[in-house]
């Protein structure tokens, strides 16, 4: 099964950010260091390995600056699985772009995390449901 890693990095200098951006203007400030060489850190424990792929993106959804669409299509994958960090940003972000992209959707609701549990609770039991399955990993692995 192929698996995409999704990271966010920017040049040096952070060109791609407007200050306007109320989130990540605030990177502008050098407050957290996310250019693409700090971006593209995955944790030891969950390290791509040679086959996987790693996209860069530029903003909450992983379409967005990326070339994530180009290598969905290329290894035809038409139904994405999504995890991630976070709920109510990252995954949220992506599964709409996804959804509107065609993409048939399954998010694994333990693979998931958000600083605010009911936030979590709330998007995986009630909105997600609306345009992905939503399982756990467990679920999934059947």
């Amino acid at each position: 099964m192929p698996v995409i890693y999704v990271v966010v990095g920017f040049r040096k200098g952070y060109p791609e950010i407007n200050p306007a951006n109320k989130f990540f203007g605030s990177l502008r400030s050098g407050t957290l260091n996310l250019d693409e060489e700090e971006g593209y850190r995955i944790h030891e424990s969950v390290a791509p390995q040679p086959e996987d792929v790693v996209v860069t993106k530029k903003r909450f959804s992983a379409f967005t600056g990326s070339d994530l669409e180009v290598v969905l299509r290329a290894k035809e994958i038409k139904h994405p699985v999504l995890t991630g960090i976070s709920t109510s940003g990252v995954v949220l972000s992506t599964l709409r772009e996804a959804a509107d992209k065609d993409y048939a959707l399954t998010v694994l609701s333990d693979c998931c995390a958000d600083r605010d549990e009911e936030v979590h609770r709330v998007l995986t039991t009630k909105v997600f449901i609306r345009q992905a399955e939503v399982m756990t990993a467990e679920e999934w692995g059947r």
